[in-house]
């Protein structure tokens, strides 16, 4: 087994290789793969020092997995490539998510329709990971018909450059910024780049991603998305309307038993998400959950994630692993 990671010295490249060292993932060979400005460095991993290498080399070499998290531009360039050698490309980017022809994959809600032709296989984006890995078993018992998600989003999510700017204002120095604004003691609803409906790339991949995973279209979503002055972290305020009527306490039952689930929602005992306590964690926590008393058939919750780990990192391996499990690499 060779696996490939593409982008290995990135922000959530350095977390994909933690996790597949944690998860012990099972391989002959792992190829590190980046820019070449990058070749030559080495990176340790399992107690070992492995060096660099391009894409060119890595595509000769026919990783039987390849997991990008280099952005969409090189995987558009770059997942063909190593689909035609017979690579698994398993993308992080936005490139392939909405492709009619691509599968988008949570490992426990949709892993099942992976087959063996699936060459080029999507990651979803981090907030939605965690929003459908709860909205998912909620469907299935109640029926959604509309969601509306408010995020709460760490600048991990933006890269190296933002948490660089919120450690610089914090600390009062100078220096290169990834945001328009200051992030230190702010709140920013601005995620990504505007597009011409007035909604943020990221909001409308809130909005589309969900009904991909579920298979179904039934429901709709809309979203505002906030970057706040967390280093890690994603949080979500989220309002879902059912068609049918639901019970509090089943509701609390039905997260609970869910696989990657946790549920804390014990408020009087101020047991609640929080981004502190979900770091370096893979689970998505759950919490918050109480009825809205304005509308029928709707509830409130509170979602957190690690989004480097499961929104990214964790999410992806996972992925792999059910590939491997099935004999479909």
């Amino acid at each position: 087994m060779k696996v490939a990671v593409v982008g290995a010295t990135g922000m959530v490249g350095a977390v994909m290789l933690r996790v597949l060292e944690e998860r012990d993932f099972p391989m002959d060979e792992l190829l590190l793969v980046a820019s070449e400005r990058s070749v030559g460095k080495t990176l340790p991993f399992r107690g070992e020092e492995i060096a660099v290498i391009g894409l060119e080399e890595a595509v000769s070499r026919r990783p039987d997995i390849a997991i990008f998290s280099a952005g969409g531009d090189t995987s558009l360039e770059w997942a063909p490539k190593f689909a035609a050698v017979g690579t698994t490309v398993i993308d992080n980017s936005s490139a392939w998510r909405m492709d009619p022809d691509k599968k988008l994959v949570v490992p426990e809600i949709n892993a099942h329709t992976l087959g063996r032709d699936d060459k080029i296989i999507a990651n979803p984006n981090c907030s939605t990971i965690q929003l459908v890995m709860v909205l998912a078993p909620l469907h299935r018992k109640y029926q959604m018909k509309r969601v509306v998600v408010s995020t709460y989003q760490s600048v991990s999510g933006t890269g190296v450059k933002a948490v660089r700017q919120l450690d610089n204002e914090i600390a009062g120095v100078e220096g290169e910024r990834a945001y328009p604004h200051p992030i230190n003691r702010n709140a920013l609803p601005h995620c990504d780049v505007f597009l011409e409906n007035g909604y943020t790339k990221e909001e409308m991949k809130l909005a589309r991603e969900p009904q991909k995973i579920l298979d179904d279209r039934t429901f709709s979503v809309t979203a505002t998305a906030v970057r706040i002055p967390t280093s890690g972290g994603h949080s979500e305020s989220v309002n879902i309307e059912f068609h049918n009527d639901f019970d509090l306490a089943e509701v609390r039952d039905i997260l609970a038993g869910t696989p990657g689930v946790v549920l804390q929602d014990n408020p009087s005992e101020n047991l609640y998400p929080m981004p502190v306590t979900a770091h370096d964690r893979d689970e998505v926590f759950v919490g918050r959950i109480r009825r809205d008393e304005t509308q029928r058939n709707s509830l409130n919750l509170w979602i957190v994630a690690d989004n480097l780990r499961k929104g990214a990192a964790t999410n992806a391996i996972q992925i792999a692993e059910y590939l491997l499990a099935q004999n479909l690499v």
